[in-house]
C-alpha cells in the first residue's frame, strides 16, 4: 500500500483534489482507499472507506468536557492518534493499492500538534508522500508566496515525509500563474519581485526567509492542478510515481 497525505491551508482544496486523485487512479485500474482524518468535517466529495468520525465525535466531546467548538476540535484531533490501531486495522481490511489520507482543514491541527506527526510516521505503508496544496488565491504577491513557502517547508520538517508542492485554483489566477510558477523555480526573479513590492524591514525579512528556503531546497517548482478541469493531473501522477512507484507510471 502506498499512502498519500493531503495537507494545506484551509480552503486550499484538499478534499476535492483527493477525490480527483481517487478518480484518476481508479480509471487507470488501481484500487484506491479513502481515509478521512478530519473529525469536524460535515460533507465530503467522496465516499470514505475509513472515517475517523466513527471513532471521534465532536458533539460528544463538547458535552462531556464542556468545551467550545475550537477546544473540542483540538481535543478531537489529538484523540485521532490514540485511534491509530483501529484505523490501521480498517485500512488493512480495505487493503488498497493507494490510500489517500485527507487531513483536517486547519493545517496546524495536523502538522503542528504531536498527534499529526505521530500518525504520519506510524501509519504502516510501503511508501508515503505528502501533497502540500498552495492555494493560488493566496500566492498572488511575492511576500505571500514566501510566507506560504515557509509554511510548506515547516510542514515537511514536522511530518518528515517526502513532499510534492501543488498549486491549486489555477483557473482563478490565470493572469498571475506565469509569475507564480517562475517564482517557484527562479529565486532571482522572486527576489526582484519582492524588491518591487516591499521595503525596509519587510524586504529584509522576506529576502532572508527566501534565502533560507533556498538553502533547504524549496525551489523545486509547483505543479499546477485544476480541480475543475483536471488539467495537471498527469504531471501530478508522474511526480507521485517517482516517489511511490520508483518511476513506474500508471497508464492514462
Amino acid at each position: 500500500m502506498k499512502t498519500i497525505f493531503m495537507v494545506g491551508t484551509a480552503g486550499s482544496g484538499k478534499s476535492l483534489l483527493a477525490s480527483k486523485i481517487f478518480d484518476y487512479y481508479t480509471r487507470n485500474g488501481a484500487f484506491v482507499g479513502m481515509l478521512n482524518l478530519d473529525p469536524a468535517v460535515e460533507n465530503l466529495p467522496y465516499t470514505c472507506d475509513v472515517d475517523v468520525r466513527d471513532y471521534v465525535d465532536i458533539v460528544s466531546i463538547m458535552r462531556q468536557y464542556d468545551l467550545g467548538p475550537n477546544g473540542s476540535i483540538i481535543m478531537a484531533n489529538d484523540l485521532v492518534a490514540s485511534k491509530i490501531e483501529e484505523l490501521q486495522r480498517e485500512v488493512d481490511n480495505v487493503n488498497p493499492d493507494y490510500l489517500i489520507v485527507d487531513t483536517p482543514g486547519q493545517i496546524e491541527l495536523f502538522a503542528f500538534r504531536a498527534s499529526g506527526s505521530f500518525f504520519a510516521q506510524n501509519l504502516e505503508a510501503e511508501q508515503k508522500v505528502a501533497l502540500f496544496l498552495h492555494d493560488g488565491a493566496l500566492l498572488t504577491t511575492p511576500t505571500n508566496f514566501v510566507s506560504i513557502a515557509l509554511l510548506a517547508t515547516s510542514v515537511k520538517l514536522r511530518l518528515g515525509l517526502s513532499q510534492i508542492n501543488i498549486l491549486t485554483k489555477m483557473d482563478l489566477i490565470e493572469d498571475k500563474i506565469k509569475d507564480i510558477l517562475k517564482w517557484s523555480t527562479n529565486m532571482a526573479s522572486l527576489e526582484d519581485a519582492i524588491a518591487k513590492q516591499a521595503d525596509g524591514e519587510s524586504y529584509t525579512l522576506a529576502i532572508n526567509l527566501l534565502r533560507s528556503l533556498n538553502v533547504g531546497g524549496f525551489a523545486q517548482g509547483l505543479i499546477p492542478v485544476s480541480n475543475a478541469t483536471g488539467e495537471g493531473m498527469t504531471n501530478l501522477q508522474a511526480a507521485l510515481s517517482r516517489i511511490l512507484n520508483l518511476g513506474e507510471e500508471v497508464e492514462d
